[in-house]
């Protein structure tokens, strides 16, 4: 069986669609790389004369996102794994936060992935194959002060995830959400909008916050190459998990997160079963 896929990757200008492209493309990979202007699709290109093929779109322009598929299709034949990755981080306390940015974080983060994912859907179900990747974050799982809006968009990806894992099952079709740490890529740098500050109730707690993300930007424990290949370990599973947590500190956190869960589950069994008929 031919291992060489076609990958249509959607925000491949920095960060992890990058790495993944490159290690992609490395690997004897195709990649459909989608950017959000021209001088991103010719750095796109740059990468590989005949198997870098990049898309100007914006995720949030949801009237574009079928007919670009369509045309992708049409163009380069069937893509073999659709990874979500376009997406940005917000941050900010929640009180100081307005519903803009939350609405914002939600196109992005959470409406363009299903946006582009829908518009796959058919050609993977008509197909019986298919792999969907969609980048969570451990912050899908775990939560830490000012960062309400994107942790309840990265929860929102993850419950979409797996269930949409269960409803494509029976079509060969698999969805992996891939939940990273803290990674040395522009998440808390360049790309990360912050709400600028404004009730002082919250200075004690959390502008020791704001500034070690802001001081830990780009030393961070994760290397986005190795992420990038761990990925590809996962497109190449024939059994792909349905989630899969990346970084030592994402587990670590994440597996806390989840200890901490049972036991308060424990702690309130007895109010939880008070409520049976």
């Amino acid at each position: 069986m031919n291992s060489i896929k076609t990958l249509f990757i959607t925000g491949v200008s920095s960060g992890f669609g990058n790495a993944l492209a490159r290690e992609a493309l490395a690997a004897g990979h195709r990649v459909i790389g989608i950017v959000r202007n021209e001088a991103a699709l010719q750095a796109f290109q740059a990468l590989s004369v005949d198997r870098a093929h990049g898309v100007i779109l914006d995720v949030t322009d949801f009237e574009r996102i079928d007919s670009v598929v369509a045309a992708v299709e049409a163009a380069h034949g069937p893509v073999d794994v659709l990874v979500n990755n376009a997406g940005y981080g917000h941050e900010g306390i929640f009180e100081e936060s307005p519903l803009e940015e939350l609405r914002r974080q939600f196109d992005v983060n959470v409406f363009g992935a299903v946006a582009v994912t829908k518009a796959f859907l058919p050609n993977f179900r008509k197909r019986r194959a298919g792999h969907i990747l969609n980048i969570t974050s451990m912050g899908g799982t775990i939560t830490m002060p000012g960062i309400a809006y994107y942790c309840g968009s990265k929860f929102a990806l993850e419950g979409i995830s797996d269930t949409l894992s269960k409803e494509l099952r029976p079509f060969n079709i698999f969805v992996t959400a891939v939940a990273p740490g803290s990674f040395r890529t522009d998440w808390a740098g360049r790309s990360m909008q912050r709400t600028p500050r404004s009730i002082g109730d919250y200075d004690a707690s959390f502008d020791p916050v704001r500034k070690a993300r802001e001081e830990k930007s780009g030393k961070q424990p994760g290397d986005p190459r190795k992420a990038a290949q761990a990925m590809l370990q996962v497109i190449a599973s024939p059994a792909p998990p349905a989630h899969l947590l990346l970084g030592s500190d994402a587990l670590s956190l994440v597996r806390s997160r989840l200890e901490q869960a049972a036991n308060e589950i424990d702690q309130w069994e007895v109010l939880s079963r008070s409520t049976d008929g």
